[in-house]
């Protein structure tokens, strides 16, 4: 093993660790539609049914959920790269809705397609650091009806299948 200076090694190290790639959405009062893409999301309790989604706090996405609105976590399959590069590139607004079948429950945004979509809303937030903690109760789950599980997984810088 290498060691390596505190300033890469946490970049260093997470690349090592695969994870699911998920699109987090939401839906402003006032109308306005956010998604963005979040690898850092994960199951929190079973008993309350929660999760646990990390937002970095410079995206326009940190703003739509800063007063406590609800949010959808999309489980993407392998072959949603493409909408999970859309919601990953700059603040473009309504063209992240452009690619994907984006329907709407529970009068949030979710992507139809998905390997699984929690509706949650949002019981806390923690600022830590350059991001918002959030803990989500879930509310409502879809679950893909298919017989392939082919999630979408990021490791070491790249998009990978299982």
């Amino acid at each position: 093993m290498k060691e390596v200076d505190m300033n890469s090694a946490m970049r260093e190290g997470m690349r090592r660790l695969a994870s699911g790639v998920s699109v987090i959405s939401t839906k402003t009062a006032a109308g306005a539609r956010f998604a963005m893409t979040a690898t850092s999301v994960t199951s929190l309790s079973a008993e309350p049914a929660s999760l646990l989604v990390c937002i970095n706090r410079n995206t326009s996405m940190y703003e739509a959920v800063k007063d406590g609105g609800a949010f959808c976590v999309n489980v993407l399959r392998f072959d949603q790269q493409e909408i999970s590069n859309k919601c990953a590139s700059g603040d473009q607004g309504e063209e992240r809705f452009e690619v994907g079948d984006w329907q709407e429950t529970a009068d949030l945004p979710y992507l139809e397609g998905s390997l699984a979509v929690f509706v949650c809303d949002q019981e806390q937030a923690i600022d830590y650091g350059t991001h918002r903690i959030l803990i989500g109760a879930i509310k409502r789950v879809l679950v893909d009806d298919g017989d392939t599980i082919d999630p979408l997984v990021y490791l070491d810088g790249g998009y990978k299948t299982l």
